[in-house]
């Protein structure tokens, strides 16, 4: 399958008239088709520097991620050991520091939604101060990005570029991972079932992925049939959240993917940037005429799409994190 995953270049957006027409086309054709694409010329730097940190947030003492134990915030903000995080109700074989927009802690009042408890504080390590300023400003720039591609993949539908622009401003949801997968110890005997990380969509609108050199990211592009995303040096793998396939009645489709593990001995490392509307927000269809003909969205009961992003974020949450649900939140 000759270019499973496109590769876009920003630049090519900003070569005059012709040229961005030939690049809204080619947008539009992988938003559509796959839901997932390469993104280069887009001008952000610092990934090297953070996956170092990342690295290095990982070889700390378990100590120190004990102290970032995400059990400890009802936020869901923190770190997670191996096993801690499911898909589909199997244990992720990943580690993680999940991260937020940086919030007092809050509880909702009497009425008020369950997801305003994802409004909070993150927790940063002691030991690994440059951490939390890098994370920021890396958080920011990729804010600007997101915002970017939305407008273009707006555009490239024919549909007013700032139509969304209400749902994600002043502030949209964030949020941000940093991810260890570690293989599998050769000698520990039997090895934990379950991928790197499950066969599943994104909920809210755009992911921006940095991933290391050793791969092992797969993309469904038909049922029961998977491809892997090359490593591409200096590139952002972006996808589709089920948000977009809500806005577009299903012409664009949130695609589903999954991470294998690493050989024994190898660890990689990623660090997927979630862009979805502020909590309360929905999105209504574009005003398109490729939404005003798709067929509607992906009719699965296990998995409801929401028009309202606090809500579709909840569903996964509840099912991921049964232990910190049953100890912050055990009415839900």
């Amino acid at each position: 399958m000759p270019e499973a995953i496109p590769v876009i270049d920003l630049r090519d957006s900003e070569h005059g008239p012709k040229a961005r027409a030939r690049f809204l086309n080619r947008l539009r054709a992988a938003v559509h088709d796959i839901g997932f694409f390469q993104l280069t010329g887009h001008g952000v730097t610092g990934a090297g520097e953070l996956l170092n940190l990342t690295r290095r947030l990982f070889s700390l003492p378990e100590s120190e991620h004990a102290a970032l134990d995400v059990l400890n915030s009802p936020h869901f903000r923190g770190y997670s050991a191996m096993g801690r995080e499911r898909t589909r109700g199997i244990p992720d074989q990943r580690r993680q520091l999940d991260i937020g927009p940086e919030r007092p802690a809050r509880s909702p009042g009497p009425g008020e939604p369950a997801y305003q408890w994802l409004v909070g504080p993150n927790q940063w390590p002691a030991a690994l101060p440059e951490l939390r300023p890098a994370v920021l400003a890396w958080m920011d720039r990729l804010t600007s990005l997101s915002h970017r591609m939305l407008r273009l993949i707006l555009e490239s539908l024919e549909t007013p570029e700032g139509f969304l622009d209400d749902v994600v401003t002043p502030e949209p949801q964030i949020h941000f991972k940093l991810l260890h997968y570690p293989g599998p110890d050769a000698t520990a005997g039997s090895v934990p079932k379950g991928d790197g990380a499950g066969t599943h969509k994104d909920y809210g609108l755009l992911t921006l992925l940095v991933q290391d050199d050793k791969g092992g990211l797969q993309v469904a592009v038909e049922d029961g049939h998977y491809v892997d995303v090359p490593v591409l040096p200096d590139a952002f793998v972006v996808n589709l959240g089920e948000l977009l396939e809500v806005a577009t009645r299903g012409y664009l489709k949130a695609t589903v993917h999954r991470v294998v593990r690493p050989a024994p001995g190898v660890d990689r490392y990623s660090m997927p940037f979630f862009y979805s509307p502020r909590l309360e927000a929905s999105v209504r269809p574009l005003p398109s005429r490729y939404v005003s003909a798709a067929g509607g969205v992906t009719a699965d009961p296990d998995n409801p799409l929401f028009a309202c992003y606090g809500d579709n974020v909840m569903k996964g949450l509840t099912r991921g994190f049964p232990e910190l649900i049953a100890r912050h939140h055990p009415t839900w």
